[in-house]
Parts: C-alpha cells; sequence; structure tokens
C-alpha cells in the first residue's frame, strides 16, 4: 500500500512505477492518460534484432526512449512472472516466447507492469486511455486486453495528426496515431457523450422534410437491428416487428406525434426527429478534426499533443472534480487541460527538464495557481546528490531554478546533449530596447570542483558570443578570486531600464534556496514558448486525500 497521501494537484519526478506504489492508492483515480515515450520513425526491424548484435547497438543509439533489454528489464519481466495475476505472468511469459529478448520486449514488460499499476489505482468508475502510434499498438492492445478484460474495451481511436507529408513511394503515407480505451469496469464507467456541430449543408440534406410550422426533421427506423428479443417483439399500428423501444416508449413518442406510418398509413411506423432537438453529431473513433499543437500552443517540445485532444478525453470520461493522472506527462498538456477543465490532477515524469517546462506553462496559462513538486532537490545535500548520480539531470533542474532554456537539451529526452556546447549549458533571451531585437543571457552549471578559470572561460564564451550577460551556477561556494574574477568583466547597461548589471553574475545553489535571483532587466524570460493565459471562472479546486 502506498506509504504517502496526496493531498492536492501535484507534479511528481522520478520513476512513475515507483511512485505510483509509493504514493497512489487503490481506486483513487477516475482518469488515466498516458503518452509513454515511442518512436516509430526509426527503423522498426531494430527493434526485434537481439541485444548481443552490435549492429543492433549502432542503430539504436539515437532511439533515446526505447529500454532495452538488460538487468532491469529482466527484473521486471520475472516480477511480472512470478508477482502479477497470474493470468498476466502468463501472458507476458508467451510474448517473450513469441517476440524474442529485444528492444520490442524490453519495452513492453515495462509497458505491462506499469499498467498493472494503472489499473489497480483507477476507480470502478474509471477510464484509461493509452496514447501510442502502429508501431506497438498491437502487442499494447494485448498487454491491455489481458489487464483490463477483453469486455472493458472501449475503442480505438485513431488521431489524424496533421494533413499527409514526407515520402510515401512504396506506401501509404503514415500520418495517425492510436488511442486505446479501456474501462476499468464497463458497466459501471463515467462517460458524457461528445458531439460535434453539424454541417449546415449536411444537415439541411439530412433534415429535408418539414413540419407544419416550418421545423425540419427526418424519419428514422424504429426496428431492432437485433431480431432475437423476444421482449421487444409485439404489434404496434398494425405491424409486428422487434423494436428499437419497449411498448410503453413507443406510445409515449407516439402521443407527443413523434411517430410517423409512411405511404397513407399503411408503412412501417417511423420515428420523426427534430433537428432542433438534436445535441450534434455524435463524435466517432475517427478523429480528423483535432489539429497538431501549432501556432501560439506550440512550446517546442517534441511529442506534444494538442490541448483540444486532452480536453476531449478528459470531458468525456471525468467529471469536474475528479482526479486524472498522467504518468508520462512530458510537456503537460494533461495536466494543463485537467486545470482547465476543473478536475485535480497529478503528473509523473523522470526528466527535470520535462517537470521544469510544465511548472512554467501552468503558472503562465493559470496566474496564481497552486500545486505541489516532488521529488526536486529540497537542500544542498540532495543537490549534491543528484549532481553525483546524474550531471545532466542535475544541469537541467539547477537551469530550472532561474528559468533557463538548455542548450541542446530536448524536453523529452533522459539524455543531455550531444557535439561541443560551446561552453554554454543554458540561454535566457530577452528584449531590452527599442530595436526589438533579442538579447541574450548565457548560463554555465557546474556540479562539481570550480576555480576562477571557470569564470575566465565563461567571461571568453559572453565575449565571443556577444551576450548580454553571463551567469555561472555552481554548488560549491564560489572562491575569492572567482568573484574578483567575475567584478572584472565589468557591467551591461541596459537602454530599455537606465541601469547597470554584473555582466558576470554567480549563483550558488545554496544562494538559490535562499531565494537570491539574476540581476537583470525587469522582462520576461524567454526561457520556452509561452503558453497562452487562461482565466479560470471556477473558483478554487479543493484540496483531496489518496
Amino acid at each position: 500500500m502506498p506509504s504517502h497521501a496526496i493531498t492536492s494537484n501535484t507534479l511528481f519526478y522520478g520513476d512513475n512505477l515507483q511512485i505510483l506504489r509509493e504514493y497512489v492508492a487503490d481506486e483513487s483515480i477516475d482518469l488515466v492518460y498516458l503518452d509513454p515515450p515511442f518512436n516509430s520513425n526509426r527503423n522498426y526491424n531494430v527493434l526485434f534484432r537481439n541485444e548481443a548484435g552490435q549492429d543492433s547497438e549502432a542503430q539504436i543509439t539515437a532511439f533515446e526512449d526505447t529500454w532495452h533489454w538488460g538487468p532491469d528489464a529482466e527484473h521486471t519481466y520475472h516480477g511480472l512472472v512470478t508477482a502479477a495475476p497470474e493470468h498476466v505472468g502468463q501472458m507476458i511469459g508467451a510474448m517473450r516466447q513469441f517476440v524474442g529478448a529485444n528492444q520490442m520486449m524490453a519495452y513492453l514488460v515495462m509497458m505491462a507492469a506499469r499498467l498493472v499499476e494503472l489499473q489497480r489505482v483507477l476507480k470502478p468508475t474509471g477510464s484509461l486511455y493509452l496514447h501510442c502510434d502502429p508501431t506497438a499498438n498491437h502487442y499494447l492492445k494485448v498487454i491491455l486486453d489481458t489487464i483490463f478484460g477483453p469486455l472493458n474495451f472501449r475503442n480505438e481511436i485513431i488521431w489524424r495528426r496533421s494533413h499527409p507529408k514526407g515520402q510515401a513511394s512504396t506506401r501509404f503515407a503514415r500520418n495517425h496515431d492510436v488511442i486505446l480505451a479501456f474501462a476499468k469496469n464497463a458497466e459501471q464507467l463515467t462517460w458524457n457523450p461528445a458531439y460535434a456541430e453539424y454541417d449546415p449543408d449536411r444537415a439541411a440534406a439530412q433534415y429535408s422534410l418539414r413540419d407544419e410550422t416550418g421545423r425540419p426533421y427526418q424519419l428514422t427506423s424504429l426496428l431492432n437491428p437485433n431480431p432475437d428479443r423476444p421482449n421487444l417483439t409485439y404489434e404496434f399500428k398494425g405491424v409486428t416487428k422487434v423494436w428499437r423501444w419497449t411498448k410503453d416508449r413507443m406510445l409515449e413518442a407516439d402521443a407527443k406525434g413523434h411517430i410517423v406510418v409512411p405511404r397513407g398509413g399503411q408503412g412501417i411506423p417511423r420515428y420523426k426527429r427534430y433537428l432542433d432537438e438534436q445535441e450534434g453529431v455524435p463524435i466517432d473513433d475517427v478523429w480528423g478534426d483535432v489539429e497538431f499543437a501549432g501556432g501560439t500552443e506550440r512550446l517546442g517540445y517534441p511529442t506534444q499533443k494538442p490541448l483540444a485532444l486532452l480536453e476531449r478525453i478528459i470531458a468525456t470520461s471525468s467529471n469536474p472534480g475528479d482526479v486524472v493522472l498522467d504518468p508520462f506527462c512530458g510537456c503537460g498538456t494533461a495536466v494543463a487541460a485537467a486545470q482547465k477543465l476543473g478536475r485535480r490532477w497529478i503528473g509523473i515524469d523522470i526528466t527535470h527538464l520535462s517537470i521544469a517546462l510544465q511548472k512554467y506553462r501552468l503558472e503562465q496559462m493559470y496566474p496564481g495557481i497552486v500545486f505541489k513538486v516532488i521529488g526536486e532537490p529540497e537542500d544542498i545535500g540532495a543537490a549534491a546528490q543528484l549532481a553525483k548520480d546524474d550531471p545532466y539531470q542535475f544541469q537541467w533542474w539547477a537551469l530550472s531554478l532561474i528559468r533557463a532554456r538548455p542548450l541542446g537539451g530536448q524536453a523529452g529526452s533522459k539524455v543531455g546533449k550531444k557535439g561541443a556546447d560551446k561552453g554554454i549549458d543554458g540561454v535566457i533571451t530577452f528584449i531590452d530596447d527599442a530595436t526589438q531585437k533579442p538579447k541574450r543571457l548565457l548560463v554555465q552549471v557546474k556540479g562539481g570542483h570550480v576555480q576562477r578559470g571557470d569564470i575566465g572561460q565563461l567571461r571568453g564564451v559572453i565575449e565571443r558570443e556577444q551576450a548580454a550577460i553571463g551567469v555561472f551556477i555552481t554548488l560549491d561556494p564560489a572562491t575569492q578570486p572567482m568573484k574578483v574574477e567575475a567584478a572584472s568583466a565589468g557591467y551591461y547597461h541596459s537602454p530599455g531600464w537606465g541601469k547597470d548589471y554584473p555582466r558576470l553574475q554567480i549563483l550558488s545553489i545554496a544562494e538559490l534556496f535562499a531565494g537570491k535571483e539574476i540581476q537583470m532587466p525587469p522582462t520576461e524570460h524567454g526561457t520556452f514558448k509561452q503558453a497562452a493565459r487562461i482565466i479560470q471562472t471556477d473558483g478554487e479546486q479543493q484540496g483531496f486525500n489518496l
């Protein structure tokens, strides 16, 4: 059982499997949406090559998000076979015999372990939506059928991402993702039907009839598609058929004037369906009306999904006040949509860069929003341990303290930048004069021993790059010689504000913990593309316990 309780909207940094087990109680979540990292743009065959093959290893270097078959995958596989429900263990064992010990199987094993936990935390009324692509969705469907039960499968949703593009000389252009929807219990699930607006021309063609007042309507069938329904087989207006409704409902509709018998009263009764009584066109399982995130919504995250896509899922499968969980929350679209629609939320991601992006996005979209972040260093000891364990994660976390954009890092990647960084770890872009020309503040981060030469190196980078200001973030306190070297760099004069700012500044992690900030023109930090601001009218959300 989880040893901690979640009492407010929360972002977690860390492995979602551990966080689910430690923090999220049984049957406490109303809706799960997950978009686990996967990349179908690379060579599909590589996923099925044995880990021992050197040629395979060379090809998968750039595929950072796929788990490899190694000790971790083997350990997780063993846990599923021995500790998961027996039918799940049998399924994953058979799948390994079929797929083999390769990248694909490692991915499926890791996903299966997490899906077992996600099924555990869902309420009986809850739903799970798994966003994937055609590379692995058939395997994931088998896993979901096993864990949730095939009778709880609701939909395979096809989302058309954008207009077709790219090479299609040997196949049709690939242009869709798959979203697999499952209920915890199909007989109890929360469901709010979704409708699209009628196309005026199509509506005019479908509802071409007019009653005496001029209201448009159409005649639709009252016959049941299932011929074996004795309880719905009866005589109505001289016709014996298997009807769609009970006789009482038919008589009620007839009394309201909604039943019409064509051909002078000799035909089969039909239902008079008025256009102005319809809620719209029921949305089906092919979504071509939701465009890929672009324009002002686009934040630069490689797998960002559009807000409208998540709003549709959340609106149909949860109610205001429900709890939405995204265990692979990336740039935070699911939690942003949950906040917009008055739901409570939990987001989990394994990179500090993603957590930072989510914090900025939420604060920009919802001024004054309050939420917790769990898993980030809260003292010098934790920061030092992060620097020792994972220098890139430490670097990204340190940059997030001043809202600097990492140079060369991708928000969805667990691996650092590739190639020479030219002495620059992060950048803040700002505008400071009437020319509107962007100016840059360059950042270096050091988690180990520092000395005066490091400051001299950053000073050279500032001059070479013609940057306005340089900032040196250090885990260790700055030495006196370092401070002297920084002071010798002089000042940047702000034409927009008429002030001077130290051209080279040193900030220790301890000082940042204490609230010290960069001295720079008071302008919006150009860290990431800014999310559109949303003013909520639903009032404060209440706390909750899981």
